[in-house]
This record gives structure tokens, sequence and C-alpha cells, in this order.
């Protein structure tokens, strides 16, 4: 009967890590502007603000995307837990081993993750007097052509 109770609280206390903060864990993801559109692991689950249930074994890739705005690629890595001394005190190997493949052994890094998209818009501060030329992919059809610029021919082509 001893036995059985010592094989018994040997394997409750093997998984420590696992048993005390699970294998997966919750990640906040969040984008100024919000509304981007959330690619996890090549998957698209929502757009931010999100909360992301993770794996805890897997580093993870995170892309925001909003129209009009510079794509942003953010990566969760995997960082061996605090959890792991209790499994070197009361577990032992079969312990880390048994955390070691649930994932139990991790916590994933950062625990919330947030970008600031970048425009991809010209924007132009106004001062007086000022000519501006700003280059762009495409104009915004919201824009009037005032003019366009011309080649000329310069004296000092053909010396």
């Amino acid at each position: 009967m001893k036995r059985v109770a010592a094989v018994f609280a040997i394997l409750t206390l093997a998984a420590c890590a696992t048993m005390m903060h699970g294998t997966s864990q919750d990640v906040g993801i969040s984008s100024s502007p919000t509304g981007a559109t959330v690619t996890l692991d090549n998957q698209s689950p929502g757009q931010t603000p999100y909360i992301a249930h993770l794996s805890r074994k897997d580093n993870h890739v995170v892309k925001l995307a909003l129209p009009g705005y510079a794509p942003a690629e953010l990566t969760l890595t995997r960082k061996t837990s605090g959890w792991v001394w209790g499994n070197i005190v009361f577990g032992g190997l079969i312990g880390l081993a048994v955390d070691a493949m649930t994932g139990g052994l991790y916590n994933l890094t950062p625990e919330q993750l947030s970008a600031t998209l970048a425009s991809q818009k010209a924007s132009i501060a106004p001062i007086k007097d000022g000519i501006f030329i700003v280059l762009v992919r495409q104009a915004d059809t919201a824009w009037t052509k005032v003019g366009q610029l011309a080649p000329i021919s310069s004296p000092f082509v053909g010396e």
C-alpha cells in the first residue's frame, strides 16, 4: 500500500509546471490603429484587439495587416518557466520530460504584443509659401492634379 501511495505521489508531482500553469497561454495582441487582420502561424483567426490561446510548446509568428498601412511581423518565443525548479526538486527527470513534451516547461514571451502600424499614405505639413514634391506609388483619387514636371534642355548636355 505504501508503494502505491509513493508511486502516486511521484507521478502527481512529476509534471509540476504542466500542473501549475498548463500547456497553453493566453496572449493579447493589439495594434494602433485597431482593426488589423491578425495572421497567427499562417492562419487568420481575427482582428485586433485579439486574445490568442497558444501552445507553450512552440514559437509563434504573428502578422498584422491593415489596408493603407505597412504590415508588421512579430514573434512570440518560448522561454524556460520558473516552474522547472519544482521539477528539479520534486519531479526529477520524469517531471522534466513530461513538461518538455507537453510544453508546460515554457512561457511565451512577450506576454502581450502591440504594434503601431506605419501609414503608407503621404502626409504633408503645410508651411507658408512652400512647394512640395511628394513621391508616392499611387496617387490618391481625392488629390487634385495642378501640374506636371516636364524635362528641360540643359546647356550642359552634349558638351
